[in-house]
């Protein structure tokens, strides 16, 4: 299997609605194949995908998650070969004319993780702005590395060493997936590439669909940072970055 042929786009989902199919559609103008992850969605959004040509479909029969969907997506695209995943969410907000750019520094330096490194708009909303520069911040602190965002989740793995990761832990299956997974791949020495990328916040009215929720999420992501700064306590920062070259 060649460099493009072992990468695949992971679209984990939940109740997205029209997005959805609007996302896959553009991510499958760009990039073949694409695997949607179900989690557990009970609003027939997905339906459209079953038969589609270089389209597959995983559902899962309970939401558990966008980590819980994404390593159930990974374990199954690991079994069919493929050696690297792009996970991108399903409501719009990551362009999908980003894909090859991203996939083609991935093969490039096929040990690193390439992480996006959003570009925000007017319509970006000013809390969530502010709150992330505090993640990246304890991110940076954690590992040593310059990640440029611990939570944007457009990004390429190495499948391996996320999966082996993942699955050493009975976290990361919700929303302190991204922020998780940087850390312990800085931790096993993993590099990073930080592309930039613009990113669009769709209105309710424009078919947004937010499963973020403020104080529950915030909630999850202080727990997380206190596991692993307890962690960290005499661990060697070993992440790294590498400066994508020129074109």
């Amino acid at each position: 299997m060649d460099a493009d042929a072992a990468r695949l786009v992971l679209i984990p989902t939940y109740n997205t609605g029209a997005k959805l199919a609007e996302t896959v559609c553009d991510a499958a103008r760009r990039w073949q194949p694409i695997l949607v992850v179900v989690d557990g969605s009970t609003d027939g959004s997905a339906d459209f995908l079953a038969g589609q040509p270089g389209q597959r479909l995983l559902r899962r029969t309970e939401n558990g998650g966008k980590g819980a969907a994404v390593l159930d997506g990974l374990r199954a695209s690991e079994a069919e070969g493929f050696t690297h995943v792009l996970v991108m969410d399903a409501d719009g907000q990551h362009p999908a004319e980003a894909i090859p750019t991203l996939m083609t520094l991935s093969a490039a330096h096929p040990d690193a993780m390439i992480l996006g490194l959003p570009i925000f708009g007017a319509d970006a909303p000013r809390a969530r702005v502010l709150g992330r520069r505090i993640s990246n911040l304890l991110v940076r602190w954690l590992t040593g590395a310059p990640i440029g965002d611990a939570l944007f989740g457009f990004r390429v793995y190495p499948l391996s060493p996320l999966r082996a990761i993942m699955e050493a832990s009975p976290h990361m299956r919700r929303y302190d997936f991204d922020a998780e997974a940087v850390v312990r791949l800085s931790w096993l020495g993993v590099p990073a590439i930080n592309q930039p990328v613009p990113v669009r916040y769709f209105r309710p009215d424009e078919g947004g669909v937010s499963h973020f929720r403020y104080g529950r999420d915030n909630l999850l992501l202080a727990r997380m940072y206190g596991r692993l700064a307890l962690a960290r306590i005499g661990r060697p920062a070993r992440g790294g970055a590498i400066r994508p070259s020129r074109h």
